[in-house]
């Protein structure tokens, strides 16, 4: 079965030890009518050599070079660079499967609703041996930009395929340092329908170099950023004025939630009852970032989660506060268990000074949306 033309985008920096496999893995899809961009963004190690090497082996592949301009102006250069009718993206760390284009293709075309899919993923460590688990998220999740923290649209970055014209209807990749992925759907579910498949699509490297995963700092700046592009989206479903990002953002020279979070909310002219909701937002999600991710809140960050949830969580509903209220307990259950008594203290209130306890004694140390 011929499909059509897809163009892919790996944007890359300092990608060396990692860019040939995912390189690779492009040129040896299934469907083969795709042509590959590859953005270096500024690299200094070997990033640039490998990546033009590929492209003097094969004319499919072509080097697109920019001096650090983040990854979603690598994203954007990308996409304007090709005209296929379809367009996925690939990180530099990570491979897909060989009939990862042609399954995704195959279920755009079949589905003309859907403007974007994404899919389940094995996991491998840094060396490329697998861990043995896997990912799949639901196939279709109903998203609530008003929760807190925001239910987000299911789709995986490093396996997003789109439809070109969805892409540019909605003017691609804002400028946000992290979390672009989180922005862009938003504003593609607004377009139309997006579903994660459940086959295996790719394998996602999990390393220490991981943007995500590298440091509590960098989960501060994911957990203000998919928050602000959440109330982005509250603003859009209820006709008022987007909030436009600046060029030159305060928050990112922050190391601290509190103050990443005010410089947002100055930047950005949020109201009061908006900036409410980005405090109270941005704290849970960090709580639910430092459950999986390999770095542990700070006293600062306990401090701001405890004053956010005691100020600013009127507005949500009570299904949402008692969601919280599981997420609270099992953060400071966790936090005694290793030994941080102060911050576990200031996390727990009172009130859930019992559950903590209780899950402190027994393990269940980890929040889900699970009764319990």
């Amino acid at each position: 079965m011929s499909f059509p033309p897809c163009d892919v985008i790996i944007p890359a920096r300092n990608a060396a030890a990692t860019l040939a496999c995912a390189i690779s893995s492009v040129l040896a899809q299934s469907a083969t009518d795709l042509r590959l961009f590859i953005v270096d963004d500024g690299s200094t190690d070997e990033t640039q050599t490998l990546a033009r090497g590929f492209a003097a082996d094969d004319r499919r592949v072509s080097v697109i070079r920019q001096s650090g301009a983040g990854i979603s102006a690598a994203m954007n250069a990308g996409l304007a660079a090709g005209d296929s009718p379809f367009v996925a993206r690939l990180d530099a760390d990570d491979m897909s499967d060989p009939d990862r284009h042609a399954r995704q293709i195959a279920y755009l075309l079949m589905y003309p609703r859907v403007v974007a899919t994404s899919g389940a993923h094995r996991e491998i460590r840094a060396d490329g041996t697998r861990t043995g688990r896997t990912h799949c998220p639901p196939c279709v999740t109903r998203a609530d930009p008003a929760r807190a923290p925001a239910t987000e649209p299911p789709l995986t970055q490093p396996f997003f395929m789109a439809r070109r014209d969805a892409l540019v209807a909605v003017g691609g990749y804002r400028p946000f340092p992290v979390s672009e992925d989180s922005d862009l759907y938003w504003r593609l579910a607004e377009y139309g329908a997006l579903v994660s498949l459940p086959e295996i699509v790719g394998s996602y490297r999990v390393h220490s170099g991981s943007i995500s995963a590298s440091s509590i700092v960098n989960g501060r700046l994911m957990a203000l950023c998919s928050q602000l592009a959440a109330l982005s989206a509250c603003r859009r479903a209820a006709g008022l004025r987007d909030i436009v990002l600046p060029a030159k953002p305060r928050w990112r020279e922050a190391t601290h939630l509190a103050e990443m979070v005010a410089r947002a909310a100055s930047d950005t002219g949020l109201s009061l009852d908006e900036q409410r909701h980005l405090r109270v937002a941005s704290a849970a999600k960090l709580m639910e970032l430092a459950g999986y991710r390999p770095y542990e809140l700070e006293a600062r960050d306990c401090s701001f989660i405890a004053r956010a949830l005691e100020k600013d969580a009127a507005g949500l509903t009570l299904e949402n506060l008692a969601d919280l209220a599981k997420m609270q307990s099992a953060t400071a259950a966790r936090l005694l268990r290793q030994g941080y008594v102060r911050r576990a203290m200031t996390i727990s209130s009172i009130r859930l000074m019992p559950q903590t306890l209780l899950r402190a004694t027994t393990g269940r140390l980890y929040w889900s949306k699970l009764p319990g």
